[in-house]
C-alpha cells in the first residue's frame, strides 16, 4: 500500500514511518517548504519519498495518516488555523480526486474530554473538550466528519503518547524526578497512557480494519487507544524514579487556582522571548480535571488491537536508553 504520512517528522511520525516501511508499505511524506534540508535527508535516509506538492502526493496515495497538528499554540486561533484548517485543506485536496485516499487522522483523548473518576471514557460519551487545543482537535474531527459521503476516513484518539524520541512528557517528567521534588494537580486524578509503538500499531491497523467514519452518526469509525492501565501521577513518577534509578520525588498538590497562576506566570517568562511555555493556561485547564482515561475495548473488538508496550516501568527504562 502508498501511505501518505503528514507530520512525518514529529515524534509519532519519526516512529511510524519505519513502522510501515517494515510491514512492506511504501511511504511518501508531505513536506512544507519550511521543513529543513536536514529533516528532509532524514526521511530520504529511512526510505521514506518526500513530495513537496499536495495534490501530487495525494494523488499517488491509498491511505493518508494526518499526523501534522499544533500540540502548543499562543491563542485559540493559533489551534484552530493548524489543527481545523489544515485538516480541511487536506481533506478538500483528497475529496478533489477521482478515488480519493482512505484518511486516518490521529486525533486526541483531548478532543473528548475528560472523564469521570472510575469510569473510563468511550466514544459513545459526548465530546466534552476543556482546552483550546482539545476543541480544535475536535474541530478536526468535525471536518472528516463532513467529508466522510467523500473521503473514507477513521479517527483515532489516543491519550498522552511517550516513548524514544518524545520532546515533551518524559524530559518534563524526568527534570522533576532529577530535582527530587516536583507538583501535580490536587486530588487523585488517573490518566491513561500509550506508547508511540503502540500507537503506530493502532493507527496502521485503521487503514484496512474497523468502521469508517459517518457523516451522521458520530460514534462509527472512532476509536480510543491506549495501554488499558489508568495510573495516578504519584504512579508515573514512582515508575520513571525506578527507571532513572532515583527515589520517587516529593511531589507537591496544586490546588487549581495555584496550577492557574503558575501557568500564567510560565507565559509570561518566555512571552519576551516569543516562545511557548509547556505549562500554559491551556493546559492547566486539562491538568485541573478529575481524570484522564479511556477504554480501548472498541479497537480490540474492531481493529484486533493489542498493545504490547505496557510494562511502564520497562517502557520508559528503554525510552531513556
Amino acid at each position: 500500500m502508498r501511505i501518505l504520512l503528514t507530520g512525518a517528522t514529529g515524534f509519532v511520525g519519526r516512529r511510524l514511518a519505519p513502522y510501515l516501511l517494515d510491514r512492506g508499505h511504501h511511504v511518501t511524506a508531505l513536506v512544507r517548504p519550511a521543513t529543513s534540508p536536514a529533516a528532509v535527508r532524514q526521511l530520504q535516509a529511512r526510505g521514506v519519498e518526500p513530495i513537496g506538492e499536495p495534490t501530487a502526493a495525494l494523488g499517488e496515495a491509498d491511505a493518508v495518516v494526518h499526523l501534522a497538528a499544533a500540540t502548543r499554540a499562543r491563542t485559540a486561533q493559533d489551534f484552530r488555523r493548524a489543527n481545523v484548517e489544515g485538516t480541511r485543506a487536506l481533506l478538500t485536496a483528497a475529496a478533489a480526486l477521482d478515488t480519493p485516499p482512505t484518511v486516518v487522522l490521529c486525533s486526541s483523548l483531548a478532543a473528548a474530554g475528560p472523564s469521570t473518576p472510575g469510569r473510563p471514557r468511550t466514544e459513545a460519551d459526548p465530546p466534552a473538550p476543556v482546552s483550546d487545543y482539545g476543541r480544535s482537535k475536535l474541530g478536526a474531527e468535525t471536518v472528516v466528519r463532513g467529508f466522510a459521503e467523500r473521503v473514507p476516513a477513521v479517527i483515532v484518539r489516543p491519550p498522552v503518547v511517550y516513548g524514544p524520541g518524545d520532546t515533551a512528557f518524559l524530559p518534563t517528567l524526568t527534570a522533576m524526578v532529577r530535582a527530587g521534588v516536583g507538583v501535580r494537580p490536587a486530588g487523585r486524578a488517573a490518566y491513561c497512557l500509550i506508547h508511540v509503538d503502540d500507537l503506530c500499531a493502532a493507527l496502521t491497523l485503521a487503514l484496512t480494519a474497523g468502521h469508517r467514519v459517518s457523516p451522521h452518526n458520530p460514534v462509527p469509525g472512532v476509536y480510543h487507544a491506549c495501554d488499558g492501565t489508568p495510573r495516578t501521577w504519584p504512579e508515573i513518577c514512582r515508575h520513571l524514579a525506578s527507571a532513572l534509578g532515583r527515589r520517587a520525588p516529593l511531589l507537591l498538590p496544586l490546588p487549581r487556582p495555584v496550577l492557574h497562576t503558575a501557568a500564567a506566570l510560565c507565559e509570561l517568562a518566555v512571552r519576551p522571548w516569543g516562545g511557548q511555555a509547556l505549562l500554559n493556561r491551556d493546559k492547566a485547564r486539562e491538568l485541573g480535571q478529575a481524570s484522564w482515561t479511556c477504554s480501548s475495548d472498541r479497537a480490540h473488538t474492531e481493529l484486533d488491537f493489542v498493545p504490547q508496550r505496557v510494562q511502564l516501568g520497562a517502557e520508559f527504562s528503554a525510552a531513556l536508553g
